[in-house]
């Protein structure tokens, strides 16, 4: 029987046993999706680490239980929040922004509301970055950036627009003057999405393993770096849902490491990671 020790503050060492661990892994794929291996184990661990600290819990038997009281339903969504959460950055695979500015928007149709969707946006990273492009290149064209996450964690700080000052050496120094402040006195440190940009941005609670949000058609979807942790069953399903999102002649983004081999038919390839709805 695998175990694994971890220290807490002000506690006694937390031993946590693999059963323990299976019944987290099992709980996120029928929430999400999102299928953890064992290899994983070292991440459910530190993650959880501190809400049994909170708790005053001594295993992770114990905070399974409380996460699946019928009474724990914010405690629960808190556990899924931070297990589901992705490191992501501005401008992440930048040749994704080029072949959208060089190749995508010259084409657009001109008087259309341009839509893009960021779906799995995280803490708001992408979804500002396109925001940042669209403004830049379309000016007074209209144009709509929708971005979704499962964890209501991230989509609150991505609401906010406020994020380590470092975050600013991914972004265009262009775009950095114009869409970006420098935190002073108590945000020293920070940098934040000036206001008209975030007003642009809709963020929206959606679990991509559900049934398709009414958030009308786009032009454009983004679902990069999340499917690398659906098996592929899960992810047949999920893309099939938001191709039906997704207007003719629109492009489908997903991550470098990604491929849609195998998962769909309905769209084509046109570059690395990049593909077209005929």
């Amino acid at each position: 029987m695998t175990e694994y020790k971890i220290s807490q503050t002000n506690q006694a060492s937390v031993t946590v046993q693999e059963k323990e661990l299976a019944q987290f892994r099992d709980l996120i794929y029928r929430i999400a999706g999102i299928s953890m291996s064992p290899a994983k184990n070292s991440l459910v661990v530190s993650r959880l680490a501190k809400r049994l600290t909170h708790y005053g819990l001594t295993s992770y038997g114990e905070y399974f239980q409380l996460i699946t009281a019928a009474n724990k339903e914010a405690e629960l969504q808190m556990a899924v929040d931070l297990l589901t959460t992705n490191e992501t950055h501005f401008f992440r695979e930048p040749k994704h922004f080029d072949f959208l500015q060089q190749h995508i928007l010259p084409m657009r149709k001109p008087g259309k509301t341009f839509r893009i969707w960021s779906a799995a946006c995280s803490s708001g990273e992408e979804a500002y970055s396109i925001a940042m492009l669209l403004d830049a290149v379309l000016e007074q064209a209209p144009w709509e950036v929708v971005a979704s996450d499962l964890s209501s964690r991230v989509l609150e700080k991505a609401r906010n627009g406020l994020y380590p000052i470092d975050a600013m050496l991914k972004i265009p120094p262009l775009y950095l003057s114009n869409y970006c402040l420098k935190g002073t006195g108590s945000q020293e440190g920070a940098l934040l999405i000036e206001r008209k940009l975030r007003e642009r941005v809709q963020f929206k609670q959606y679990n991509l393993t559900e049934t398709a949000p009414k958030i009308g058609e786009f032009d454009v979807i983004f679902l990069r770096n999340v499917m690398i942790y659906f098996n592929q069953d899960t992810k047949r399903q999920v893309v099939s849902s938001l191709l039906s999102l997704l207007r003719p002649g629109g492009h489908f983004f997903v991550g470098h490491s990604e491929t849609l081999n195998g998962i769909t038919k309905d769209l084509r390839l046109v570059k690395p990671a990049i593909y077209l709805k005929p």
